[in-house]
C-alpha cells in the first residue's frame, strides 16, 4: 500500500526528537496493542540506542491477549525493554507508568531529583489520553483523528517525573507494505490518504485466516467466509448497503468493517505476531536494499553512456 501522507509538522517533530532524546533519562513509546510492531517507529528505535525504554501497549482491551503476551515476551526477553498493558478504562494501570519510570532510573544527587522522560507514539494511538490520565486533568488534546498533537510540551506529572510530549509521529517511507495496511486500518493514517477498499480487503483476509469463528458470530453467517469479497458482501447485505437490484455497495461495507475493527465491536483482535512481523521487516529491508543497488547501477550506466557520447 502506497501512503501519500507525511505532514510538514511531522518532519519538524522528527528532527526535534533526534535533538532532544539524548538529554532524556527514559523513553516511553506508546504502541497500539493490536499492531505492536507496525506501530513502533523505526526512527525512534534507531536513535534510542541503549537508553531505558518502556513500551506501553495501549488499547490492550481490544487486542488478542495471547498475542499481546507474545509481544511482551518479544520485547522484554529479546530486547530487555519494559512493557506495560493499559486501557483508558483502567486509569490505575496508566498511573503505573510514572512509578515504573521512577523505579527504572537512578538520579544522581548532583541533579534535581526528577526523571526526564520523552513520550512518543504514532498518531491516534491514545498518547494524549494517557498523559491526561497521568496528570489527572486535561492538558493534552485528544481526538479520533490522526495528528491532533502538533507541538512538543513539557508536562510535570509529579515531583518525580517530567514528561516531554511530542506530536504523533509516522515515518516518511513505510517499507513494510503490511505495516502500511495495518496503520491505515487502525486509524493512524488519515482516511483521505489511502484507499479504504484496499485496506478493508486486507483486513478481511487477516480476519478470515485468524478469526473465522468471530466473523461467523458477529455477522450471523452460516459458515466461515472463504474469500474477502464473500465476507464484505455478507456485511453489506446484513447492514443494508444495497443498490437497486440488490447489489452490495462495497465501499460502504468496507468502511463498516474497518470502523467495527477500530471500535472493537468485532472482538479482541491483533493483526500481527512477532515471528511473522520480523520476517516481513527482513524481506522489506532486503527488497529496499536490492532497489538501491539497482538504482545505483542504473545511475552508473547513465553516467557511462553520457561519457561515451561526449567522446
Amino acid at each position: 500500500m502506497k501512503i501519500q501522507w507525511f505532514p510538514g509538522h511531522m518532519h519538524k517533530a522528527s528532527k526535534e526528537i533526534q535533538q532532544k532524546l539524548p538529554e532524556m533519562d527514559l523513553l516511553i513509546e506508546v504502541l497500539d496493542a493490536r499492531l505492536p510492531g507496525s506501530s513502533e517507529n523505526p526512527m525512534i528505535a534507531s536513535i534510542r540506542k541503549d537508553k531505558p525504554c518502556i513500551k506501553v501497549f495501549n488499547k490492550s482491551d481490544l487486542a488478542d491477549s495471547e498475542l499481546t503476551q507474545q509481544w511482551q515476551d518479544y520485547y522484554e526477553q529479546n530486547q530487555g525493554i519494559k512493557t506495560l498493558c493499559v486501557t483508558r478504562d483502567e486509569p490505575d494501570k496508566i498511573k503505573q507508568i510514572s512509578k515504573l519510570a521512577r523505579k527504572m532510573i537512578h538520579i544522581s544527587d548532583a541533579r534535581v531529583k526528577e526523571v526526564h522522560a520523552m513520550i512518543v507514539g504514532i498518531p491516534n494511538v491514545g498518547k494524549s489520553t494517557i498523559i491526561n490520565t497521568l496528570l489527572g486533568r486535561s492538558i493534552a488534546k485528544t481526538g479520533n483523528e490522526a495528528a491532533v498533537t502538533r507541538h512538543q510540551q513539557r508536562i510535570k506529572i509529579n515531583d518525580d517525573v517530567v514528561l516531554f510530549d511530542t506530536p504523533g509521529l509516522l515515518w516518511g517511507n513505510i517499507n513494510n507494505e503490511h505495516s502500511g495496511y495495518r496503520l491505515a486500518i487502525s486509524g493512524a493514517i488519515k482516511d483521505t490518504a489511502f484507499d479504504s477498499d484496499d485496506a478493508a480487503f486486507y483486513l478481511a483476509e487477516t480476519l478470515i485466516k485468524n478469526y473465522p469463528e468471530m466473523l461467523v458470530e458477529r455477522y450471523q453467517l452460516t459458515s466461515a467466509p472463504q474469500t474477502e469479497l464473500e465476507l464484505i458482501e455478507s456485511i453489506g447485505r446484513l447492514r443494508g448497503c444495497l443498490r437497486a437490484g440488490g447489489q452490495v455497495e462495497l465501499d460502504k461495507a468496507c468502511k463498516i468493517l474497518i470502523n467495527e475493527f477500530r471500535l472493537g465491536t468485532l472482538g479482541k483482535i491483533t493483526l500481527e505476531n512477532p515471528t511473522d512481523f520480523s520476517q516481513e521487516v527482513a524481506l522489506a529491508n532486503k527488497e529496499k536494499e536490492e532497489k538501491e543497488i539497482a538504482k545505483q547501477e542504473t545511475k552508473a550506466e547513465r553516467k557511462k553512456r553520457w561519457r561515451k557520447n561526449r567522446k
